[in-house]
């Protein structure tokens, strides 16, 4: 493990300029999801726009699915995954940091992604290739979205639903210059830069 003192300079400005665009009012929780190749694409997405911690809700399990791929690892290794055993666990946590929480799935008070506020703190929940957001998910919820679309098989998978989404919510935040200024706290960025520099 290397020592964040000898770490090269190129890399450390690397982290630097990485951190400074982390987007600590900015999550999504992924409901029961169990194929890694899933997981592995939403903790790739989340790293690719600035997530700083994702959720897991994942009933009467403690230990995080194995992804088995090197970049896999390699995303999970910058975005912390923090694990819940039921839903109002995660909305708690969520809640109290100020996180508002919607749903996708599509039901008749679904608004269109396009029509949602992701500047805000918001976190994004998607459900299991199965069945979905559970009814529980969605009711206690703040609100419930849908990504537009115009094609015969009006669904996606879990992965690229999550992609689509967080990318509208970077662009969003990039036009509200959300990603010119550091949003990281200065104590939490420095004690970041440190772990970071020593992986």
């Amino acid at each position: 493990m290397p020592s964040p003192d000898t770490i090269t300079p190129e890399r450390r400005a690397k982290i630097i300029r990485v951190l400074e665009k982390r987007q600590p009012t900015l999550t999504v929780v992924f409901e029961n999801v169990h194929d890694p190749h899933n997981i592995s694409a939403v903790i790739r997405s989340c790293d690719a726009v600035g997530v700083v911690e994702a959720h897991g809700v994942y009933y009467g399990r403690t230990v995080f699915p194995d992804l088995g791929e090197k970049s896999s690892a390699s995303a999970r290794k910058w975005v912390d995954v923090r694990l819940h055993q039921t839903v109002d666990e995660c909305y708690t946590a969520l809640r109290s940091k100020g996180f508002s929480i919607y749903t996708t799935h599509m039901s008749s008070d679904a608004v269109s992604l396009h029509e949602l506020d992701l500047t805000q703190p918001v976190a994004l929940v998607f459900g299991n290739e199965h069945h979905g957001v559970s009814d529980e998910a969605r009711l206690k919820a703040d609100g419930n979205f849908l990504i537009p679309q115009i094609g015969m098989i009006q669904s996606l998978n879990i992965s690229v639903a999550c992609a689509v989404t967080l990318f509208e919510a970077m662009r969003q935040r990039m036009v509200g210059g959300h990603y010119s200024t550091q949003q990281l706290p200065s104590q939490e960025f420095t004690q970041k830069l440190n772990d970071w520099c020593s992986r």
